[in-house]
């Protein structure tokens, strides 16, 4: 199938398990996934009506940012603080603020600049070892520092779920992530709208427990 056609199957998909769940399909919006994605499929999903995709090198997002600056750009890979400067000058959205010193130093190269971000908290949810991102009981004991921090723009959270999980085990660690992100509202009073989580290969399920944003690479382009 092209990468339009399976642009178009996902999206049926999307608006099918919304209804399945009670959901609004307007509130899930579909990532294109492109790290390693030729330039050329990427056009073809744009001609397609996509408009948002994730990338997770740098190097590789700021090449394809300035070939498309105008797409809806999120970085989805851990971002070395050494490499902030890189990519502080671009628009985008960072899901992956995975620790209080990355926010900390966001949050001084964004001053600096007069600028603010829209950002994503990372949450290593089932504590898998070779994963970035929070602890629950991280998060718990940074998120006041965190959301002191002006510059960036809290909008929500994001994690990666395992790679072979059944889908019971997905929606499991989807359901642990919304009822943090319902936790943290009541505590804080911020709101935490969105909810990034779900791929190829779990989105529905991810969708059935409050995803906002799911990220999907393989099952638009192929593998790579």
């Amino acid at each position: 199938m092209s990468v339009a056609d399976n642009i178009k199957r996902i999206r049926e998909d999307i608006m099918t398990t919304c209804y399945k769940y009670n959901r609004d399909p307007n509130k899930v919006r579909l990532l294109a996934v492109s790290k390693t994605v030729p330039v050329g499929l990427i056009n073809e999903a744009y001609t397609a009506g996509q408009i948002a995709f994730g990338e997770s090198r740098v190097q590789e997002f700021l090449i394809k940012y300035q070939t498309y600056p105008e797409f809806n750009w999120h970085f989805i890979g851990h971002l070395q603080t050494n490499k902030i400067n890189k990519v502080i000058s671009t628009d985008f959205v960072l899901q992956s603020v995975d620790s209080l010193s990355l926010a900390e130093k966001l949050n001084q190269r964004l001053e600096e600049q007069k600028k603010s971000l829209k950002v994503l908290l990372q949450v290593n949810i089932d504590g898998d070892p070779a994963k970035f991102g929070f602890s629950p009981a991280g998060l718990w004991q940074n998120i006041e520092k965190i959301l002191e921090l002006k510059r960036l723009n809290v909008s929500g959270l994001m994690t990666i779920g395992a790679l072979k999980q059944s889908s019971k085990e997905a929606r499991s660690s989807f359901a642990k992530l919304f009822l943090l992100k319902e936790a943290l509202e009541e505590a804080t009073k911020h709101n935490f709208s969105e909810l990034s989580m779900g791929m190829s290969s779990d989105y529905k399920e991810a969708i059935a427990e409050g995803a906002t944003i799911v990220r999907v690479g393989t099952a638009i382009f192929g593998k790579r």
